[in-house]
This record gives structure tokens, C-alpha cells and sequence, in this order.
């Protein structure tokens, strides 16, 4: 089974596709607060899984990180917005230290090419 790796940086690939699923990295926006990161970071992945095949109704599952647990309701807020009722993904949210202090919201994705 062939394994494909897209827009590598030698460290690592924005996505991976292997058996029809495509595999994105965390991605993240650094501007704003937590809603604006959230909705800017919610369309970023909406524009890469369309581009590879996909579509944020075919999201498998998601890993969200967050800085703070006390922004988890601005995070939902914009998520429950976003995700179309019946194409709920498994998910799973934890607080996290970030790479950068302006984050506050990381999101990986999984989901199966339409």
C-alpha cells in the first residue's frame, strides 16, 4: 500500500495520504483570540482537505489542543458551528503547552477522501 507524502519540510508533511485517509498535521493560526484562531485554524483545514479530496464532512477524527481549558468554550462555540449535525467526528481535546505563546489552538485531523 503506497503512502504519500505532501508539502514535506524535511522535518515534517502537511499531509500524509495511505489507504484512501488522509492524515494532516497540527494546524494552527496565531493571530487573535480564541475564537479568531479557532475559525481561521477551521478554514485553513477546509481548504487543504478539499484540495486533497476530502471534505470537513468526511473528518474521522480530531485532536484539538488547547493552551488553556478556560478558553474551551470559545473553542466549542466556534466548533459546534462548524461541524454539520450527523458528520460529528470522534474528537478528542486536551490543554497543552504550545510552540509559540500566541497560540492557543492546535487542531490534527483525520478523515477519509470523499
Amino acid at each position: 500500500m503506497e503512502i504519500k507524502r505532501f508539502e514535506g519540510t524535511g522535518r515534517m508533511s502537511k499531509v500524509v495520504e495511505h489507504n484512501n485517509t488522509l492524515y494532516l498535521s497540527g494546524l494552527t493560526n496565531d493571530e487573535g483570540d480564541m475564537k479568531e484562531q479557532t475559525a481561521a485554524v477551521l478554514a485553513k483545514a477546509e481548504t487543504i482537505l478539499n484540495q486533497y479530496g476530502s471534505d470537513k464532512n468526511h473528518i474521522l477524527s480530531a485532536t484539538i489542543y488547547v493552551k488553556d481549558m478556560a478558553l474551551f468554550a470559545d473553542m466549542n462555540s466556534v466548533w459546534d458551528a462548524w461541524v454539520e449535525n450527523g458528520n460529528e467526528p470522534a474528537r478528542a481535546c486536551v490543554e497543552a503547552n504550545m510552540a509559540r505563546e500566541n497560540l492557543l489552538v492546535e487542531i490534527s485531523i483525520v478523515a477519509a477522501k470523499k
